[in-house]
């Protein structure tokens, strides 16, 4: 259980690194955790974050293969927090609670 568990994490901190590398790569501001508009550059870094501890969720199970169990927990974390967030940015005054 606690593998699904890990594997469920390291799908939604993979997927939610993938807007934040686009939006940094092309030089736009995205919103963070720190901020509604943050800069091109702590989008990256941000990006990178979540890649990092998506794959080190990944890699530290405890597992022998992938079964079909483990790559449903992955794709359904990866699909909810997309879906979460097409619906969160489609607000324009989207904010996270502690934004001004």
């Amino acid at each position: 259980m606690a593998d699904l568990i890990k594997v469920f994490f390291s799908g939604m901190f993979l997927f939610n690194a993938i807007p934040h590398l686009v939006q940094g790569i092309c030089g736009k501001r995205h919103m963070t955790p720190f901020s509604q508009k943050t800069s091109p550059v702590i989008n990256v870094i941000w990006g990178w974050a979540n890649l990092l501890v998506g794959i080190w969720l990944f890699t530290n199970l405890d597992i022998k293969m992938m079964t079909g169990s483990i790559i449903t927990a992955f794709l359904l974390g990866g699909f909810l927090i997309s879906l979460f967030l097409s619906i969160f940015w489609s607000d324009p005054n989207a904010r996270l609670p502690w934004h001004k």
